[in-house]
């Protein structure tokens, strides 16, 4: 027994919103054995663009029945039936948020009338249920009101079992299918298509655009965890309801996986990344000369593209490792902005320094040069090698003096004991300390794994 289910709410996820309207249609594949409607008391003001879409407004619902005062009859109409809908997965997340806020626990295999539209009836301009309905000369007596879209609905799917000569009905109430779990605009095939192996993924919206990149371990395994579970939630509900397209590259393991997730949120800002969006170093070291051809050390917040010689998450981290470059190589607290006083410098030259212009530039130019040499030298520069995305090759990283230079696929047969020619098959990406410090903990993971260069 089919239960044809429509609703009107207060807005669009069911966690802040109300039913204000419920129709239930009882189908048993050739005819309607009962039907059930009701407003409801939805216990907040109906915003006026829904009133203006339903005609359901605030007066009529005033003396309406709270759901929990009709919650147990919805509940049996409900129980153990087949729950069918137009984007069944929004009816669904309210009626069963709101069944179990008045104690009810619903549990229903689904089916829903938009996804089963674009396999049955293929080639149609659209899916919505108006435009649907007009296309297949099913009139809607008052649409978006629930009695007239659950009727339509009824005869929607009664065309759609007429018409599934490819089984796609039976198919989805599989318990192994996951095509009643979907969001309502994606193809299955788009996961079917999904490899068990490392990789990130992206979602299309509508137009090709990318909303959401996600890395994960198992690629299939990870998206079809995006759609289980009943999150009634505003973010949730947005966020399935534009889905209609995935799709993934391959990594080879689960780090490069990490490393590509963050290169490609930083690149395209997907509009549901929320997480390493906003990820950069706080703090770099700069070098400049002054007026008087001094060259000056100087710890600063981050800027883009500016040549910092060292970047860090933390000003106790930078001016550690200024002061490190201070004291071995008798460099002026005043020149790199460590000591701010007027008082008499406290660098080891004293009274001779070149704060007070007595060291002569090129001398003190040579010290501050081999500073940098010496912090240059002291990053590591190393790659780790690893598994690839088929058997013939291996997945490369590298870090070169400190930095996260890029990454790519090698032969099985290269041999990584060239620098130059190492780069020369990689692809040079963006990166960051949150990138660094995950190859990093790799390496130290994995130290077989690890390449160093002299």
């Amino acid at each position: 027994m089919y239960a044809i289910v429509d609703i009107e709410t207060t807005g669009g996820h069911a966690s802040g919103n109300g039913i204000t309207e419920i129709a239930i249609c009882l189908f048993n594949g050739k005819k309607v054995t009962e039907r059930y409607s009701t407003l409801v008391n939805p216990r907040r003001d109906i915003p006026v663009y829904i009133t203006a879409l339903t005609g359901i407004n605030n007066e009529m619902v005033r003396k309406a029945p709270l759901f929990e005062d009709v919650a147990d009859d919805i509940y049996h109409l409900l129980n153990g039936k087949i729950f069918v809908a137009h984007n069944v997965n929004f009816d669904y997340s309210f009626v069963r948020h709101h069944l179990l806020a008045a104690g009810y626990d619903l549990q229903c295999n689904k089916l829903c009338t938009v996804r089963l539209g674009r396999k049955i009836l293929p080639g149609l301009p659209s899916y919505g249920l108006g435009k649907i309905c007009s296309n297949l000369g099913i009139e809607i007596e008052s649409r978006h009101r629930a009695a007239g879209d659950a009727e339509a609905t009824v005869k929607l799917f009664s065309i759609l079992l007429q018409k599934d000569t490819g089984n796609h009905i039976p198919v989805s109430l599989k318990q192994n299918s996951k095509e009643q779990v979907l969001p309502a605009n994606l193809p299955k095939q788009d996961v079917e298509v999904l490899p068990n192996a490392p990789g990130i993924y992206y979602f299309h919206d509508e137009k090709g655009k990318v909303i959401y990149v996600g890395k994960a371990k198992n690629l299939k395994k990870r998206v079809c965890s995006h759609f289980t579970g009943n999150n009634p939630g505003l973010q949730r509900q947005e966020f399935l309801r534009n889905i209609y397209h995935i799709t993934h590259q391959l990594c080879g393991t689960e780090l490069i996986a990490f490393v590509l997730e963050a290169v490609e949120i930083k690149r395209l800002w997907p509009k549901y990344n929320r997480s390493l969006k906003r990820f950069e170093q706080a703090y770099s070291l700069y070098v400049f000369e002054d007026q008087r051809g001094y060259l000056r050390l100087a710890l600063d917040k981050h800027r883009k593209m500016t040549g910092a010689i060292y970047s860090c998450n933390t000003l106790t981290e930078g001016r550690n490792i200024l002061l490190t470059l201070i004291e071995g190589f008798e460099l002026c607290p005043k020149l790199c902005f460590i000591q701010n006083n007027i008082g008499p410098c406290t660098g080891l030259n004293g009274d001779h320094c070149a704060c007070t212009g007595h060291e002569p530039v090129e001398d003190y130019n040579k010290k501050v040069n081999a500073a940098i040499n010496e912090l240059s030298d002291a990053l590591p520069t190393f790659a780790i090698r690893d598994a690839g995305r088929t058997d013939d090759e291996h997945s490369c990283l590298l870090i070169e003096k400190g930095k996260f230079y890029g990454m790519g696929f090698i032969s099985h047969y290269f041999d990584v004991d060239n620098l130059q020619q190492l780069k020369s098959h990689l692809t040079p990406y963006p990166g960051n300390d949150y990138i660094k410090g995950m190859v990093a903990g790799y390496a130290s993971k994995f130290p077989e794994r690890k390449v160093v260069f002299a």
